[in-house]
């Protein structure tokens, strides 16, 4: 079987602004690294559908979903962009951009529990891991990964799933969204001190957060990952994974100064892959998060992409 790669045109016309470091751009490198070093012929392309309302709640309040809806609505309406807050802007292609982003995600987990496909990326924007259960923030609106993992929990009634996250910054919606639910096991690292600043006081017992100082370089986080990560989840047993796949913990990264390369991806993703082979049947989703020296998120990308797909 395949890996699926999900992505949709609308997702490039959500445009928070010139010199936005999340930026439609993104997508386009990411496809044209994939399609130049041939990667590209070993995925099965599929295009991200519309998430529903109702799967935006299974993370989310429904006022809050109501909210969001309106406002971005009303933005399409006008044509005139929103400040949610300094870094979060709505602008009149967000909707249609996140209920792509969040139904690509939902469209993968089915996909891969059905077996249509072995494991799936999700070339996806605006990103999702910020997006607390009622408060869009740091350019995120709904929370890609926690509606798919919901999906899979209350949809498809799987009982357990882990959701990996190796972003620079800390997924607090994620956390916010599953703290304490005993279906999933979340293990990240993030840099910290860095935004959004949590993370570090008293987790939940399901949650695994390994804060490290700025300039760790991928030495030290395999290790880490190795000691902390992937005994967790091995006890875990996990039924199926999901990667908040940030790429910005790159040591070419400006928005933080940790030291990854491309081959600290690649090595973490066949770790992930290692566990998913041995106790969720090679299940993984995985949707893009950050990375925005976009030289350094097309190779770090690839190289992630390259271990899910054997190619």
């Amino acid at each position: 079987m395949a890996t699926g790669y999900y992505s949709h045109p609308d997702c490039r016309r959500h445009d928070m602004g010139a010199g936005h470091p999340e930026c439609p751009e993104r997508l386009d490198v990411i496809e044209d690294y994939l399609l130049a070093t041939g990667i590209e012929l070993g995925l099965e392309k599929r295009e991200a559908p519309l998430a529903g309302l109702r799967d935006l709640e299974l993370a989310h309040s429904a006022a809050y979903v109501a909210t969001m809806k309106d406002l971005m609505e009303q933005v399409a309406q006008s044509g005139e962009r929103r400040t949610i807050d300094m870094d979060t802007v709505v602008c009149p292609h967000t909707w249609q951009a996140a209920l792509r982003a969040a139904g690509a995600a939902v469209a993968a987990t089915d996909a891969v529990i059905d077996r249509e496909i072995e494991n799936a990326f999700c070339a996806v924007r605006p990103p999702g891991h910020h997006a607390t259960r009622s408060q869009a923030m740091g350019f995120c609106f709904f929370n890609n990964v926690a509606v798919a993992a919901r999906h899979a929990l209350n949809v498809r009634r799987l009982k357990r799933v882990a959701i990996v996250d190796f972003d620079v910054h800390h997924g607090n919606g994620t956390e916010d969204i599953f703290a304490g639910d005993e279906r999933v096991l979340m293990v990240s690292f993030f840099q910290h001190p860095l935004y959004p600043f949590s993370g570090t006081e008293a987790p939940a017992d399901n949650m695994v957060n390994l804060p490290v100082p700025a300039y760790t370089r991928g030495m030290e986080i395999r290790e880490l990952v190795e000691a902390l990560w992937i005994p967790r989840l091995e006890r875990f047993k996990p039924e199926m994974i999901f990667i908040s796949a940030g790429f910005d913990a790159h040591r070419e990264d400006d928005l933080g100064q940790l030291g990854l390369v491309e081959a600290d991806y690649e090595w973490i993703t066949r770790r992930v892959k290692d566990v998913a082979e041995r106790h969720a049947k090679g299940r993984i989703v995985s949707c893009l998060e950050g990375g925005y020296h976009l030289d350094a998120l097309a190779r770090s990308v690839a190289a992630h992409v390259r271990v899910l797909a054997d190619v």
